[in-house]
């Protein structure tokens, strides 16, 4: 089993930035894939970026403006969200997947116009 802890959610105003963090805890391996999503209002839940050792990966919504990554001593993933839009705005949920799938309690991110 693995437990994922996501922090640093809250209110920014466009142009604003944030950075999320995910603690992760439990029986973790190496090859992990770590990363998050996001789901907006009325919306489906889709990729924002992810990361496995040093190979990263970004929904283009998000390319030049997001940067994603991990710290394994840490066993923790950041986003780092800059430039952020008032289509941002959703519930940000961390996602870690080796032999199974995991993911935390969701995280609210809101961007004001």
């Amino acid at each position: 089993q693995v437990q994922l802890v996501e922090s640093g959610g809250g209110l920014v105003q466009a142009g604003g930035s944030l950075r999320l963090s995910c603690a992760a805890s439990g029986m973790i391996f190496g090859f992990n894939v770590m990363g998050w999503y996001r789901q907006g209002p009325g919306k489906q839940r889709e990729l924002v970026a992810t990361v496995q050792a040093t190979n990263t990966n970004y929904a283009d919504s998000v390319k030049g403006r997001f940067t994603i990554s991990r710290d394994n001593a840490k066993r923790t993933v950041y986003l780092q969200m800059n430039s952020l839009k008032p289509e941002d705005t959703a519930v940000y949920y961390c996602h870690y997947r080796d032999f199974s799938t995991y993911w935390g309690q969701g995280i609210q991110v809101t961007v004001s116009s």
